[in-house]
């Protein structure tokens, strides 16, 4: 029996997001019609493709090949509708596109609003995914677009990646509107050495960062809390309670802090990444059109 597509993308779905319930979320679907669709393709295949340990599923040896080859398949078919729709003059389709936190409102949010009233026939699926996230996801076929900054250590130049300059963003530092500092044109690091510290979660792109500049600097900083949401960051240190290392583009004006300049100032470039196709996708190409012609 010939493979089917969409059960193919539910294994691929399983392989990426590995739990069945998420896959249904992703397809508005139901667990119980997952489970079946993937039993049946087990049945087609007259393989073991998934093992369950209570509610818990896994894939097997073969499972794992057959996602691969199943994003292959998949990527391929979209090449063929991408081509049919380039016949056309309007560009048609789903883009589902990857950023970081703080790009989500300020960059993809107002490139999504500009493409919906020029290209009303493509529609985007926006993740939030940080950029150590988000070029694994786009390499493995996951998304089709990222929003990231080229900064990082996995952002490396890659043929099979082309990279779409998008503008740049200040690092800095980010304190309580009394703070002694807050007043200070710029600060060094060095004079913060002593205060205690707002991060991100250990392994993302600006907890690294923040921790390199702080050794830099000369001192181990006093990380007092963590947080994976830039707006509980924010209101931790409006409280006075600590202070931390942001993207200006993650500091939310709503809140009562103070922001200032590094010195030396530092700045990370962002850019937008997508996967070399073999041939361009109209709808893709419209969704870098509107990331580089947003209103700023």
């Amino acid at each position: 029996m010939p493979l089917n597509p969409w059960r193919l993308r539910l294994l691929a779905d399983l392989a990426t997001y590995g739990t069945v319930r998420a896959v249904a979320q992703r397809g508005n679907l139901s667990p119980s019609a997952v489970s079946q669709q993937l039993a049946t393709l087990e049945r087609e295949t007259r393989t073991a493709l998934i093992e369950r340990t209570g509610r818990r599923v896994r894939l097997t040896a073969a499972g794992v090949l057959l996602a691969g080859r199943a994003r292959e398949i998949l990527a391929a078919m979209d090449a063929a509708e991408a081509e049919l729709r380039g016949l056309a003059d309007e560009p048609a389709g789903t883009v589902t596109v990857a950023a970081f936190q703080s790009a989500v409102h300020a960059l993809a949010e107002p490139a999504v609003a500009h493409l919906a009233a020029r290209h009303p026939d493509v529609s985007v699926v926006l993740l939030e995914l940080e950029p150590h996230e988000s070029m694994p996801a786009l390499r493995r076929g996951d998304v089709d677009l990222i929003i990231t900054t080229a900064d990082f250590a996995g952002a490396e130049l890659d043929p099979a990646i082309d990279l779409v300059p998008l503008g740049e963003d200040a690092i800095v530092l980010v304190l309580p509107a009394e703070h002694p500092l807050a007043g200070a044109e710029a600060v060094t690091l060095e004079s913060c050495a002593d205060q205690r510290w707002s991060f991100d979660v250990a392994g993302s792109y600006m907890s690294e960062l923040a921790t390199r500049l702080c050794r830099e600097a000369g001192f181990e900083p006093t990380v007092i809390c963590r947080f994976n949401n830039y707006m509980l960051a924010l209101q931790h240190v409006e409280n006075g309670r600590s202070i931390a290392l942001l993207p200006k583009l993650a500091v939310d004006p709503r809140y009562r802090v103070a922001t200032r300049p590094l010195s030396p100032p530092l700045t990370r470039r962002i850019t937008a990444a997508v996967r070399r196709p073999s041939t361009p996708r109209p709808e893709v190409t419209a969704v870098l059109t509107a990331l580089r012609t947003r209103e700023a």
